[in-house]
């Protein structure tokens, strides 16, 4: 007990440095949909037929998006989600503009058992910052 009481700074310092690591996985709203790169996405769409679901809104998605992608708004996702239903046990990438709403959309895709889902990392930002091509329709 004498210990704990002539080391009560230090102790704290390493709960508040250990708290500080555990942090960002405590409060990540990611938490249990793995993300992937745009590097790894490239790889994945070289390797696998992998689907690409865009839930940006329609301004954003005419204004560029990642070939071959199909575009569904995170707003419309649960209403439309039977036009996805032959995707159900393919590889699907999700993307929107910074990864917040890919990681919503992730999760309403994981709620209808869709197999393999993952989220653009960082989003489109990071695939632009990354210099990969997007297309306009």
């Amino acid at each position: 007990m004498e210990f704990i009481i002539d080391n009560a700074i230090f102790i704290g310092l390493a709960l508040a440095s250990g708290l500080a690591l555990i942090w960002p996985i405590l409060t990540n709203s990611n938490a249990g949909m793995p993300s992937v790169t745009p590097n790894e996405a490239v790889l994945l769409m070289n390797r696998a037929k992998l689907f690409i679901l865009d839930v940006r809104d329609d301004t954003e998605f005419a204004a560029g998006h990642i070939q071959g992608a199909k575009h569904i708004p995170v707003a419309k996702l649960e209403e439309r989600i039977q036009e996805l239903a032959k995707q159900k046990n393919k590889p699907v990438l999700v993307v929107c503009q910074r990864g917040v709403r890919s990681n919503a959309a992730c999760k309403v895709l994981a709620k209808h058992e869709f197999a393999q889902v993952s989220s653009l990392a960082g989003g489109l930002d990071k695939w632009i910052e990354a210099k990969m091509p997007l297309v306009k329709d």
